[in-house]
């Protein structure tokens, strides 16, 4: 077997103590464990216990503890990108339990093809565990893999990806230009048109269940922060998810996918049950086609567009 290729571990971190000291250690105890650990964090005022931790893993040389000014996801995994010392880039979210061989599986997959600029692997939600199944994909235009399900246990092409367990070819990520930091707050599907310029660019991403995590999902910290999206006036739950379409092209699928999502967020059972949550929830929505309109009409924020992208 060929030695396999070193793969840099980044966890984006926002608001989480013990857990994100935790993901830290698990990384630490793989075998093989990745050849180096950063931690981007975002947290503008850390619990005193946790600062001291991350400060002495950090003097020891055991992660690269790197502190950043404004809470944004794409920007977090931009810096990531940049500051990796490896050819491989391996994002987990900071409120994961790794598979034994998660790095492996991440490093093996790519020693199949110089096609594979990305890898996707397998998570396992709150209760999920995983699943043979045979379930119907999209497979082509804007609803593409949008309904992907990964928990999966079928390795396949995916042109839909998320973020918590996700690695990508360094030089192929820079080419690509990184992540739009037009994804604001809660970034909602940043990582699948990331993984969508990419297979526009003549690469493949590879859904790998082998490469498994378990995902914690936190209460506290993270995209929580911006509390329930049901009952939210907020544009940030919805802005990602119409900018993501208008990205796709001014076309008739494009108009229908915004045009259906309102009357998607209020079919809920929650909004049977408390109706009066229904003129909020709306008024939240065309907040969010507006400021996507905005961020569309403005440009890409990618790093091959910035003036130092890294």
């Amino acid at each position: 077997m060929n030695e396999l290729v070193p793969i840099s571990a980044v966890i984006p971190t926002y608001q989480r103590e013990q857990v994100l000291l935790n993901t830290i250690e698990y990384l630490q105890k793989l075998d093989p464990r990745p050849a180096e650990i950063i931690a981007v964090d975002q947290t503008l005022k850390r619990e005193r216990k946790t600062e001291q931790q991350l400060s002495l893993l950090n003097k020891k040389g055991i992660i690269r503890w790197i502190r950043v000014q404004r809470p944004s996801i794409p920007h977090a995994m931009n810096i990531g990108i940049c500051e990796s010392s490896y050819p491989i880039v391996l994002f987990v979210d900071d409120d994961i339990v790794p598979a034994s061989g998660l790095i492996e599986a991440h490093a093996m997959a790519y020693q199949e093809s110089d096609e594979i600029w990305s890898v996707a692997g397998q998570v396992l939600q709150p209760g999920e565990e995983p699943v043979a199944d045979s379930f119907s994909y999209y497979k082509n235009g804007l609803y593409a893999h949008l309904n992907f399900k990964f928990c999966s246990t079928s390795r396949t092409w995916v042109k839909s990806v998320i973020a918590c367990n996700l690695s990508v070819r360094r030089d192929k990520a820079l080419k690509v230009g990184g992540f739009d930091e037009n994804f604001i707050s809660v970034a909602y599907r940043f990582e699948t048109e990331f993984c969508r310029r990419i297979w526009q660019n003549g690469g493949k991403v590879l859904f790998e269940p082998k490469a498994s995590i378990r995902h914690l999902r936190v209460q506290s910290g993270g995209t929580r922060k911006y509390g329930n999206h049901l009952t939210s006036p907020s544009p940030m739950h919805g802005v990602g998810d119409y900018y993501f379409a208008l990205k796709h092209g001014l076309n008739s699928e494009t108009m229908k996918y915004i045009l259906r999502r309102p009357f998607r967020e209020i079919s809920t059972k929650f909004h049977l049950k408390h109706p009066w949550w229904i003129p909020v929830k709306l008024l939240g929505e065309i907040r969010a086609l507006l400021l996507a309109m905005k961020l569309y009409k403005q440009g890409p924020k990618l790093l091959q567009l910035q003036d130092d992208p890294c």
